[in-house]
């Protein structure tokens, strides 16, 4: 989906047209099997549908850490792993506290002390942290920046999210697919490295795996590994 598309859903239609503006940008948030390229359509939506938005990213959350990914400029970047790395900030709360986090004026915030200088200096004014979850799970955060003080209002925050809604129910999607292609991968590596064992050494399907299981205990290595170096050292012509 490109810019162009998406903005033309975006901040110029009137309130009355919300629920079919959000339709729109539902239909651009189908899940895809690489989470990376969800995530950077849902922030450029973002940023040129909430009112106010200048800068969006997205920080998700994986085993218990946060990463930044798809970041809209440079300044994202760095104040998304600042508040990663701090543990501090709209982003951090709205994952862990409350599921909105507004600012009008970062430098005179007093929650976030050592976050809001840095931010502050970057010439960030106004953020906007909503939380991305659904029944399940929480997801992440999807971080709105402004270079105006007082730049969001309660209708950005509305409008933000329902957006945050659509956009953690997309993720969830991508995630999921993201996880069964990976086990799908594994399992026909799997697959490759039984034959292999199989021709070599003339043992049955299950003698392989059991074969194969042998190896990668003995070696500390998840079977997924084993598989995978035996099918590389294999193809190479090292296999003997």
């Amino acid at each position: 989906m490109s810019y162009e598309a998406v903005a033309a859903a975006g901040p110029g239609e009137p309130a009355d047209d919300l629920t079919a503006v959000l339709s729109k940008i539902a239909r651009t948030l189908e899940p895809e099997a690489d989470l990376d390229r969800t995530v950077a359509t849902i922030v450029t939506a973002a940023a040129a549908t909430v009112p106010g938005a200048d800068e969006a990213g997205v920080s998700l959350l994986e085993d218990g850490a946060m990463r930044s990914v798809g970041p809209s400029s440079e300044v994202v970047a760095h104040l998304d792993q600042l508040q990663h790395r701090l543990h501090e900030g709209p982003c951090v709360d709205a994952i862990f506290e409350r599921p909105v986090y507004r600012t009008g004026d970062i430098s005179a915030d007093p929650r976030w002390p050592r976050f809001s200088a840095e931010a502050a200096s970057t010439g960030v004014s106004s953020m906007l942290g909503f939380r991305l979850f659904t029944h399940s799970s929480t997801i992440g955060a999807l971080n709105l920046y402004s270079w105006r003080a007082d730049a969001f209002d309660e209708d950005a925050e509305r409008i933000g999210e329902l957006f945050a809604a659509h956009a953690a129910v997309a993720l969830a999607g991508s995630r999921g697919l993201e996880q069964l292609h990976g086990a799908l991968r594994t399992r026909d590596t799997i697959g490759m490295a039984k034959g292999i064992l199989m021709e070599r050494h003339g043992v049955d399907a299950d003698r392989a795996f059991a074969l194969l299981v042998k190896a990668s205990q003995h070696a500390n290595v998840k079977l997924r590994d084993a598989a995978e170096w035996l099918v590389n050292r294999s193809s190479s012509g090292n296999g003997h």
